[in-house]
């Protein structure tokens, strides 16, 4: 929906709340105007039900006003006398409309100093758990978001089975684009195959202020570009369109920034010409071919746990086994390899074959030597032909949303025709650190600046389902920074020592309270 589909949309509603309640504010002791006047009635309305006044902010917050619709229609009800569960069965279930009936059929009671206690036991649970779910919808939509690596694509600095927080504040929360989804869960309905969501309406692409922008070599969770899955690893082959917000949470490091010129030669990345320089905690992964002399013994479990390998690794030819096969290995894990006897060379496996399902899939390149290719950047104008095309075609069509039609050698953009295109927004380049196992901006290209999800700052655990018994915890991962210098270090005990020294105070503290009293 555009702006103005939403200001008429919004205009709208505040039509339909008017003609169904102006005759219960004048019952109150308002003014009919008052019902009309958009958010002041909704100030208004919050003095009626004697509920705060900061009540209006929720009601237009995304999501949460889906909660606080319904409450607010219950407690219109009862601020004039409706009290009964058939009265809060009907309003929730036409959608407030069971207003319409009480404000022109029913003689209208309105009870100004009225108890906004719970009636019993159970109404005071629910309202807790609504209080509850409002608080943490907030934090999970606008301040922290928990995460778990699905992939081993960032293997060694991020593996499989950690779970993260990641921050949305410090790249700019996003403000929700679908604004019917239940709470707290992304794309589909937990221990269902049901979407979390409708597709309309959604709102245009807003973002809060950031603490710090995306720097090179960041990891970034963003929204999968081209997802059109049904959920995340559904292998149904159902086909999706999903919004934006919707589509899978991807986890990759950011090596490219907008008007960056990115190439990969022999599996380095370069960035206008130069190397780019990982920081220390980045671990790239390469496959490598292990020749072995066929007579001396070797040990590889043990090597293999000594090195933390993961990924698959095999003979190439199991009758003779004399070349092993390691999908993913460090260059540390290379130089440890050519220290064991028996194993006569170790060589980095490097792409040199055309693979037409890199990004833009026009060119001879490959995952290991690939572009000079150019990163969008907002307010940069690139040329725009049939060579061009193919690189800039989604950002117009999908990203951008402009029609675009080609005749010919014509390029046409939304009626006009076109010799070059002017970016909307920043695109970035996301890849992983295990370069021959990762799914990344080589297959799909650009990450455009409205699929930015987060910054993952925290491991909070780290599952193991390879480990046996407390084992399956990695304990030297529980409670470490995801960025920063040097090697991750774990805080839990220092978490454990302030669990233990809030507790003895706290005891130490009632105990000298209790005597106080006495």
């Amino acid at each position: 929906m555009t702006l103005y589909s939403w200001f008429v949309f919004f205009l709208v509603i505040q039509i339909v709340h008017f003609l169904g309640t102006w005759k219960m504010y004048e019952s109150a002791g308002r003014k009919r105007w008052e019902a009309a006047i958009p958010i002041y009635n909704a100030i208004v309305l919050m003095k009626i039900i004697g509920r705060p006044t900061w009540w209006t902010i929720l009601l237009f917050i995304p999501v949460i006003n889906l909660i606080m619709f319904p409450v607010v229609w219950v407690e219109t009800l009862r601020s004039f006398g409706r009290r009964s569960t058939v009265d809060t069965i009907l309003v929730i279930l036409t959608l407030g409309f069971y207003l319409y009936y009480i404000n022109y059929t029913q003689p209208l009671n309105y009870i100004a100093d009225r108890d906004t206690a719970p009636d019993h036991k159970a109404a005071d649970t629910v309202s807790s758990l609504l209080f509850a779910v409002i608080v943490a919808t907030i934090v999970h939509t606008y301040f922290i978001q928990p995460f778990t690596i699905p992939t081993s694509s960032l293997e060694k600095s991020l593996l499989v089975g950690d779970f993260l927080f990641v921050s949305k504040m410090n790249y700019g929360a996003r403000v929700p684009m679908t604004t019917v989804a239940m709470p707290m869960v992304h794309d589909t309905i937990p221990l269902t195959k049901k979407k979390s969501y409708l597709n309309w309406p959604q709102l245009p692409y807003m973002r809060f202020p950031s603490i710090e922008d995306i720097k090179r070599n960041d990891i970034v969770v963003f929204n999968w570009p081209v997802d059109t899955v049904y959920k995340f690893r559904d292998k149904s082959g159902l086909r999706v369109d999903k919004p934006i917000d919707k589509k899978s949470n991807y986890v990759k490091r950011c090596v490219g920034l907008p008007g960056d010129n990115l190439s990969i030669k022999d599996g380095l990345i370069y960035i206008d010409g130069k190397e780019l320089i990982l920081p220390e905690r980045a671990k790239p992964q390469y496959s490598y071919k292990l020749a072995l002399d066929g007579k001396t013994p070797i040990d590889f479990e043990t090597l293999f746990k000594e090195l933390d390998i993961t990924d698959p690794a095999g003979f190439l030819d199991d009758q003779k086994r004399d070349t092993l096969f390691i999908s993913a290995l460090t260059a540390a894990g290379a130089e440890r390899f050519k220290q064991v006897p028996g194993i006569t060379s170790v060589t980095r496996i490097i792409s040199k074959g055309a693979e037409k399902s890199v990004f833009p899939h026009t060119k001879d390149w490959n995952q290991d030597n690939y572009g000079p290719i150019y990163i969008p950047q907002k307010g940069k104008t690139v040329a725009l032909n049939l060579e061009t095309l193919p690189f800039y075609k989604n950002i117009i069509t999908d990203y951008e949303n402009k029609k675009l039609e080609v005749n010919g050698t014509e390029i046409r953009i939304d009626g006009k025709v076109a010799t070059n295109y002017t970016f909307g927004q920043n695109y970035y380049w996301m890849m992983g650190d295990n370069r021959h196992n990762s799914e990344d901006s080589r297959y799909w290209g650009f990450v455009p600046e409205n699929h930015i999800v987060g910054k993952p700052i925290f491991i909070w655990l780290s599952w193991d389902t390879n480990g046996k018994g407390i084992n399956k915890i990695r304990w030297d991962r529980v409670f470490t920074t995801v960025s920063g210098e040097g090697q991750p270090q774990s805080y839990f005990k220092y978490f454990l020592f302030a669990l233990v020294a809030f507790f003895i105070g706290e005891y130490f503290w009632k105990k000298r309270k209790a005597k106080t009293e006495i």
